[in-house]
């Protein structure tokens, strides 16, 4: 009988904690700050998948990650957005200040002579197409231009103009840039694992955000169809730059986590760091990405991690637009096709 009773107990308190947990999901939900959505959080498998052809080197081995649960923007920010925190602060993004020689060449091969004065003048990086193929597509300087004038207000040229584009994903953005507006608006930037646990939505064997078929690239993603750099087919509707919420969200309610433009995250890039996490063998809580920065290929630079690929991104190229795909950028850095978007957690929120 007194067996008969604890049992009784023991689903009752069961039914209760269930319930519980149930009304404070449900509480999270109904209170995300506008425009942005409750990502529960969880257990995932990070990396690329075994059978990813495209996958590269640096995002192998996968390893187990748990993350704790998170709100996230449903877009990444816009260029109304960007316009309202430079209003009420008056701040002056990286390309619109003139280049310190002297910080930048600590960042350079020493004996880098100085460029002349015309190139150390405010601006960014334009994607320029080139008239022919391209017989190494890993020259990046076959595409990319240094511009004076180009910035986040003028983001094709120092006379274009973002009016009219006001829900289009704000570009030339640097790392601080992004900060910056994370530290005015209260909220911070995604670590990896985060941004990648809120990009696959729990799909656990897609390579892609709606699975793994890319016959239908072009309905879910502002990629580059066609060949690459030399001419797009705009087969998904777009050349460049694609107002946010053009396409498709994943299951968790984002928008344009694949393609359209580059997002930073927080955590520090590594060539080592995903060998060096999987050989601890036990799921990582929460990780925060490599404890320092370290690529061969740029070894004078610090670089984080972005993610979720750009229009530029092309399906005989790099793929980007993969759940698990990751480049390095410096933080001193603007292009044209990178942005962010930003998380910020129940913690955060009951700051005064």
């Amino acid at each position: 009988m007194n067996y008969f009773r604890l049992s009784i107990c023991f689903f009752m308190v069961l039914a209760s904690c269930k319930k519980e947990a149930n009304n404070n999901k449900e509480s999270l939900l109904a209170s995300a700050p506008n425009g942005m959505v409750w990502i529960s959080g969880g257990d995932f498998i990070q990396g690329a998948l075994d059978e990813d052809r495209m996958a590269l080197p640096h995002e192998k081995p996968s390893h187990l990650v748990t993350v704790s649960g998170f709100y996230m923007d449903i877009t990444e920010v816009t260029n109304r957005q960007f316009a309202k925190f430079v209003n009420e602060t008056g701040y002056i993004t990286t390309a619109e200040r003139p280049i310190n020689w002297n910080e930048m060449k600590k960042l350079l091969p020493v004996g880098t002579p100085k460029p002349h004065d015309s190139v150390l003048q405010p601006g960014s990086l334009l994607f320029k197409k080139t008239a022919s193929s391209v017989p190494n597509l890993y020259d990046f300087s076959q595409w990319w231009r240094w511009t004076n004038g180009v910035n986040w207000k003028h983001p094709n040229g120092k006379d274009s103009s973002i009016e009219g584009k006001e829900d289009y994903p704000v570009v030339h953005i640097s790392y601080e840039d992004a900060n910056e507006y994370c530290k005015w608006i209260g909220h911070r930037l995604p670590t990896e694992a985060e941004w990648e646990f809120a990009a696959r939505a729990n799909k656990k064997e897609a390579i892609h955000f709606w699975g793994n078929d890319e016959g239908v690239l072009s309905k879910y993603v502002n990629s580059w169809e066609g060949e690459f750099p030399v001419n797009n087919t705009k087969k998904d509707g777009f050349e460049r730059l694609a107002p946010v919420k053009s396409y498709p969200p994943n299951a968790f309610g984002l928008y344009d986590i694949s393609g359209n433009v580059w997002e930073w995250t927080n955590d520090w890039y590594n060539v080592n760091y995903y060998r060096e996490i999987a050989a601890n063998k036990e799921t990582e809580m929460n990780p925060l990405g490599a404890e320092s920065a370290y690529n061969p290929r740029n070894p004078n630079l610090k670089e984080r991690v972005i993610k979720g690929g750009s229009f530029l991104c092309s399906s005989v190229y790099c793929a980007s637009y993969r759940i698990s795909a990751r480049m390095a950028s410096d933080p001193e850095s603007s292009f044209e096709h990178l942005g962010f978007r930003t998380v910020v957690t129940p913690e955060m929120l009951k700051k005064p």
